[in-house]
């Protein structure tokens, strides 16, 4: 799921020591006394960016959250416009509806922007089944957490919908897939709240196309 070049990831509105393993244990679900913001996307006035432009759109679709990316190395993403502590759990369910397999939909935690420059922590999977963990600090990006080599069993390939949870506790960043935790890193670079959100983007073929539902972020 590497880019073969440096990733370059572009606003599309204006408000837009690693340990690596695979575990069989499952995530509990949020609490609902636990949930500091849920949207399942039935309103389109629940603040999400709403923009399109050369290189693809963001925007409320049938019920969801879709993201679309219709260029290469190109990687999007949207923000409900909250400020939350720095410690949060992110949860979506996500489903390519068209485009390469290998792409990548995920969610953020710790979005910020100081000085024009993006600051946030993503976790992502892609439709052939692999997974990462990185982050964006003064609009650079790097990979902290990535497994290249075999696909995650617990990753649902293809056009299927997969149930997404990123754990953001202190120093220690964790990604469940439906219910699976399947890697975590440790990284102390970004440690202030900040904004959640959903991400999405292509490597070397263009049109990603990913419904996201049932966002929420909730006390860890």
């Amino acid at each position: 799921m590497k880019k073969t070049i440096v990733m370059i990831i572009v606003l599309l509105a204006a408000s837009l020591a690693c340990s690596l393993f695979t575990a069989s244990a499952p995530s509990a679900p949020a609490q609902s006394a636990n949930i500091l913001f849920q949207d399942n996307f039935s309103s389109t006035s629940s603040g999400w960016d709403q923009a399109s432009g050369d290189n693809g759109s963001t925007d409320y679709a049938n019920g969801a959250y879709r993201i679309y990316v219709s260029s290469t190395q190109y990687d999007a993403w949207a923000n409900p416009g909250k400020s939350f502590d720095a410690d949060v759990s992110v949860e979506v369910d996500v489903t390519k509806t068209a485009g390469p397999e290998n792409n990548d939909m995920g969610v953020i935690c710790r979005y910020n922007t100081v000085n024009g420059n993006f600051n946030f922590y993503y976790f992502i999977i892609s439709s052939d089944g692999f997974a990462m963990i990185a982050k964006m600090v003064d609009s650079s990006s790097s990979f902290l957490a990535e497994k290249a080599t075999d696909p995650n069993p617990a990753i649902k390939m293809g056009n299927a919908t997969n149930h997404l949870r990123a754990d953001c506790v202190g120093n220690q960043l964790t990604l469940y897939v439906n219910g699976t935790q399947v890697m975590s890193v440790t990284d102390s670079e970004l440690t202030g709240g900040g904004d959640a959100g959903l991400i999405a983007g292509t490597f070397d073929t263009a049109g990603t196309d990913a419904l996201f539902d049932n966002f929420a972020v909730a006390k860890p």
